[in-house]
């Protein structure tokens, strides 16, 4: 007995310093992406594909609302037949532009996460090779508050490690 709780008290003692030994490293994911020239095409991309889709968004817009001005000025006029057409060609016009607007922001999410998969795969990449050079147990990212603290006798900021690694 007097064994086993000798042997369990030297196995947390070197646990202890072995994990006291542990260094980690932490980057601005944001900071690291903006630095690349990949980043910037990136964004450039996504400007005008975003402008595409707002330009047909108040094409549509415009079209919906030039027709229902032609409503509102002819629906005293209209045969109770044609005025039901109307409202339902309205109403069809209507739901199109906001399912439209829906898909349009689902489509534009996914386009932004292709178009910077390659510079985050890029980015993870240098961050493995900087982790490996620096002999790092691990590497967090401290983007959007994810790490309010760190201490820095423990861990090191490697952002630019990163920027440096990558200009090569």
């Amino acid at each position: 007995m007097k064994k086993l709780v000798l042997l369990l008290i030297m196995t947390v003692a070197m646990s202890t310093v072995q994990a006291q030994s542990l260094r980690f490293g932490y980057f601005c994911l944001q900071n690291v992406m903006k630095s690349l020239p990949e980043y910037t095409i990136a964004k450039q991309n996504m400007a005008t594909l975003t402008s595409k889709y707002e330009a047909e968004t108040k094409r549509s817009e415009d079209e919906f609302n030039r027709k229902y001005e032609e409503f509102l000025e002819g629906q005293h006029d209209f045969a109770p037949s044609i005025l039901e057409k109307r409202q339902s060609e309205l109403r069809e016009l209507l739901e199109k532009n906001i399912a439209f607007k829906e898909n349009s922001k689902k489509l534009l999410k996914q386009a932004e996460v292709e178009a910077y998969a390659p510079v985050k795969k890029k980015v993870f990449e240098a961050v493995k090779i900087v982790g490996q050079k620096l002999n790092l147990a691990f590497v967090m990212n401290s983007d959007e508050d994810t790490l309010p603290y760190v201490d820095t006798n423990m861990g090191i900021d490697i952002t630019d490690a990163l920027k440096i690694e990558l200009a090569h």
